[in-house]
């Protein structure tokens, strides 16, 4: 089990730093509740699982096929980023929960899914924190593998839990005035993130 709690440090860890999909979540908790927060972090997690996958299994054609399309990847993820960005900054504030709103929900899953799957890095992140933890050759060791991924996939729901919690403490008490602010600067920060993606393809 010590490959579970190992994994469960790392899905933590890497998700911990609070960017645009944290930003999103924080947004979607505000807006709509914090069901709709803990589905988006489950979309991240979920992407943070495949990563760990193919750094754990050591499948090297997948690994190699994201390093060599990187560009494309963070393309996607640029541009993908700009137009949610755009799209809250330009969102009208209703203040209502929409607790039953499955389609909503779905989206949520899939946005934060494919921002995170779109940017390869995080694969790198994982075969390196792998190797510093010393979890390293173990892809032909599949229980220790599937602990390893598991432990990623709760470390990383973990810390989407909390924030969206956190978030959620405030959803509700702040004013129509006061989530159109936040909205405008949430949208305008996530689009800023897509933009600095879009550069650095550039530069």
């Amino acid at each position: 089990m010590s490959f579970f709690f190992k994994g469960l440090i790392v899905g933590f860890l890497i998700a911990t730093p609070l960017g645009a999909i944290g930003m999103l979540c924080i947004q979607r908790t505000l807006n709509y509740g914090k069901l709709h927060g803990i589905i988006s972090g489950l979309g991240a997690a979920t992407a943070d699982a495949l990563y760990s996958i193919v750094a754990a299994f050591g499948l090297t054609f997948i690994s190699n096929f994201l390093l060599e399309e990187q560009i494309f990847f963070r393309l996607f993820g640029g541009i993908l980023l700009c137009c949610i960005g755009a799209q809250i900054f330009l969102s009208k504030n209703t203040q209502q929960v929409t607790s039953g709103n499955n389609s909503s929900l779905v989206g949520d899953y899939v946005s934060t899914l494919f921002l995170t799957l779109a940017n390869p890095m995080t694969f790198l992140a994982f075969a390196a924190v792998f190797a510093g933890m010393g979890v390293v050759d173990i892809s032909g060791r599949y229980i220790s593998a599937c602990l390893l991924v598991a432990g990623v996939f709760v470390g990383s729901t973990l810390w989407w839990l909390a924030l969206s919690t956190v978030a959620g403490m405030f959803a509700g008490k702040l004013t129509c005035r006061k989530l159109t602010w936040l909205n405008r600067t949430s949208g305008a920060v996530i689009a800023g993130f897509g933009i600095l993606v879009l550069l650095s393809l550039i530069i």
